[in-house]
């Protein structure tokens, strides 16, 4: 009773403050009307036809859909292929980031970038190339065995193939930054206490890396659980439920029977998102002392050396392999039929899908910086302020990350498909998607800048007479200049290579790059759709090259203004 008094006592503190502040009050309640507008609204519509009948609450859909097998496979198989993948992903992404922070390895650099090639380009073009080289007419399975590889592309196999190549960088990047992380006093001590270094791995570095792995586990997870691109193109019989339930919206004209498959699909990624948001996320042993401490000693010992550097070098190798194969298949008339050279396809693709890529690069461009500022924004409140509902905003401004894509883009042609939000059709549906789409990155990259940074700095300002508005633009958003471009560039990249909610609301009027590229893959045209892929690589990469480029000028201008 005592602490519901306090909590009541605190709120009204806190209401109090905000009323002398009507610009922050004002940026709160627009934020606040924006989330559920744009966020929960649509989650809410998908729940709402799942489960509400002539104003009653119901499971009869539910039950209808899973009285039938057809139905139910598509469950188990999306929770299998999620398991595995994240599995083989966690698993492959551990050995890289430990090859690269704790072996004695050449090429470290080398390795690092090419893992990230995944991640900076559309999320099925590693299902292209792997059917340019096992599909029917593929290279290795067709030109160079003469068809005596038994194995089959299409299918659950295919699918753990290309997205644990798509997916293992978000393992990697998870846990080269936890074993960075680790103070490396600790193996030294145990090492200079005679433990092996086997030893030192099963007993200090596993245990202190385990949070960051289970992390790893439950991203990779939601990440194959929401795939769409690559299902839709690989997965032949083997059914999954984002692509089941596009096509029961677009093929069987089943609204409702669509919805209830995507909150089939939304469960167990709510699920995972929870466990590693407010699970996993407090069980770090990762010990951060602040103190300088001396070199790390990386493991030298021949048999691990060259264990982990053969595994290093094989990925590498299988993933230059394939982005190999759709450069060279951008090049020729007809995969696996005319093999000539051709310009023909990039001609295509500057001259008829020159709209695609406008399209994309505008939207793209008008939604990445606001999605910018306003993850800024929301990290600012989130860290420094203390309003009713803080704690709720949170969550629902990061739950867009954790909602699959087919889940979000049937809600909003299920929320803004009639009056009075009727933007279907219209490019504010695939701005506004796209933004609160990416807000979680630059809410997270904010909120761990802003950890890191001494509140009296602000306190100050405020002190000497400064509002919180002017506070944030002079003080703390020159201070968190890095994550927001960081999260700036991740942005750009998820809204040039979106798929698999933005199908549900593009039009004829306003199409995507991405959408081609699998068009012209369900047309057979892989030339075409490698042409198209290459083109949105190159545009992705300049664009990152001029926002570091940026970065880098907003660095060096701040020297000089210190000096």
């Amino acid at each position: 009773m005592n602490s519901i008094i306090l909590y009541l006592k605190k709120t009204k503190i806190d209401i109090k403050k905000l009323l002398k502040e009507p610009l922050l009050l004002s940026v709160i309640t627009l934020i606040g009307i924006s989330l559920f507008l744009f966020v929960i609204l649509p989650l809410y519509k998908i729940f709402q036809i799942s489960l509400v009948e002539d104003g009653h609450f119901t499971l009869a859909t539910f039950w209808k859909l899973l009285s039938k097998s057809y139905n139910r496979r598509p469950l188990f198989n999306s929770l299998k292929l999620g398991m595995t993948v994240s599995f083989l992903g966690t698993a492959i992404g551990f050995i890289f980031a430990y090859a690269i922070t704790r072996v004695e390895i050449p090429f470290k650099k080398f390795f690092r970038v090419v893992a990230t090639f995944p991640i900076v380009s559309p999320p099925f073009v590693i299902s292209l190339a792997a059917i340019m080289l096992f599909g029917n007419n593929g290279l290795i399975s067709k030109h160079l065995l003469h068809g005596y590889l038994n194995f089959e592309i299409y299918g659950f196999n295919g699918l753990v193939l290309v997205e644990t190549l798509a997916y293992f960088p978000t393992a990697f990047l998870t846990l080269f930054g936890v074993l960075q992380a680790i103070d490396p006093a600790l193996e030294d001590a145990a090492l200079d206490l005679g433990a092996s270094k086997g030893k030192v791995f099963r007993t200090i570095t596993l245990p202190l890396a385990t949070p960051g792995i289970a992390s790893a586990l439950l991203l990779v997870f939601t990440q194959s659980l929401a795939d769409f691109g690559n299902p839709m193109i690989i997965s032949g019989n083997y059914s999954v439920l984002s692509v089941q339930a596009y096509l029961r919206i677009t093929g069987m004209y089943d609204l409702k029977g669509g919805a209830a498959l995507a909150l089939l699909l939304l469960i167990p990624s709510l699920i995972a998102f929870f466990l590693q948001k407010y699970w996993v996320s407090k069980k770090s042993y990762v010990t951060v002392t602040g103190k300088p401490s001396a070199a790390r000693i990386k493991t030298d010992e021949p048999a691990i050396k060259y264990s982990v550097l053969g595994v290093c070098f094989f990925l590498t190798g299988v993933i230059l392999l394939f982005y190999g194969m759709v450069v060279g298949g951008s090049f020729v008339k007809v995969w696996g039929a005319n093999n000539a050279f051709t310009l023909d396809n990039y001609r295509h693709v500057f001259t008829v899908g020159w709209e695609f890529i406008k399209d994309t690069l505008l939207l793209s461009s008008i939604a990445t910086p606001i999605s910018g500022i306003l993850g800024m924004v929301i990290a600012f409140l989130v860290v420094r302020k203390k309003f009713p509902g803080k704690g709720l905003m949170e969550v629902v401004s990061l739950l867009s990350f954790a909602v699959p894509g087919t889940v979000v883009g049937i809600g909003y042609i299920l929320a803004f498909n009639q009056r009075p939000l009727l933007l279907t059709g219209t490019a504010s549906i695939i701005i506004i998607l796209f933004i609160f789409r990416r807000i979680p990155v630059g809410i997270r990259a904010g909120i761990a800048e802003l950890q890191q940074i001494d509140p009296y700095i602000e306190e100050a300002s405020t002190d000497l007479g400064a509002d919180s508005s002017t506070t944030f633009r002079k003080i703390t958003l020159p201070m968190i200049t890095p994550a927001f471009f960081s999260g700036l560039a991740f942005s750009f990249v998820k809204c040039m290579t979106a798929i698999s909610a933005i199908i549900f609301v593009v039009s004829g009027k306003w199409n995507l790059i991405t959408v081609a590229i699998l068009g012209s893959v369900e047309n057979a045209d892989l030339s075409q759709a490698a042409a198209f892929s290459i083109t949105i690589i190159i545009f992705i990469l300049l664009a990152l090259g001029l926002i570091q480029l940026l970065v880098d000028r907003i660095a060096q201008g701040k020297r000089i203004t210190l000096q």
